[in-house]
């Protein structure tokens, strides 16, 4: 398995144990490696944020936005940074972004799959009209309206 990918698990395992200092050690080794690893950079500015180091964890997390500008949880995460140090304003700037972000995502559907998706239902064979017979069978559970006249007198 890749060496980056395993040193990964293992700082956010790490991270989701509550053990933040071995996080933030595991994704800075990471980005010694590849300074562009998006999902290290992006937890490393979380973990940082959960050590206090609010600054720093905001100067981590405008290196990922210009990683990634039109990511919604990059701007989530630097609008729950900016609201930590009580800098309204750009939390706010942050929290429209990361909306409108979640505008831009595409469809669970792209326009080639519904494409695709139209060209086989064309191609299926169509369905055979039929016609219902005229008569059903008899259903000798129900009573016959005819047995009934001629029987009348009987039961009345």
């Amino acid at each position: 398995m890749n060496i980056l990918q395993d040193q990964f698990d293992e700082a956010t395992y790490a991270f989701s144990q509550g053990d933040y200092d071995t996080a933030a050690k595991g994704f800075e080794a990471i980005l010694l490696v590849d300074n562009n690893h998006f999902d290290a950079r992006m937890s490393y500015s979380m973990t940082l944020c959960r050590l206090g180091e609010l600054e720093r964890a905001i100067e981590e997390g405008h290196k990922v936005e210009r990683m990634r500008p039109d990511d919604q949880m990059v701007h989530t995460n630097l609008s729950l940074f900016y609201v930590k140090i009580g800098n309204k304003e750009a939390a706010e700037h942050h929290g429209l972004q990361s909306k409108i972000a979640s505008w831009k995502q595409p469809l669970t559907n792209s326009t080639s799959d519904v494409s695709d998706q139209n060209e086989l239902q064309m191609t299926k064979p169509k369905v055979e009209s039929f016609k219902l017979p005229g008569k059903f069978p008899d259903m000798p559970w129900r009573k016959s309206q005819n047995k009934d006249k001629t029987n009348g007198g009987e039961n009345g």
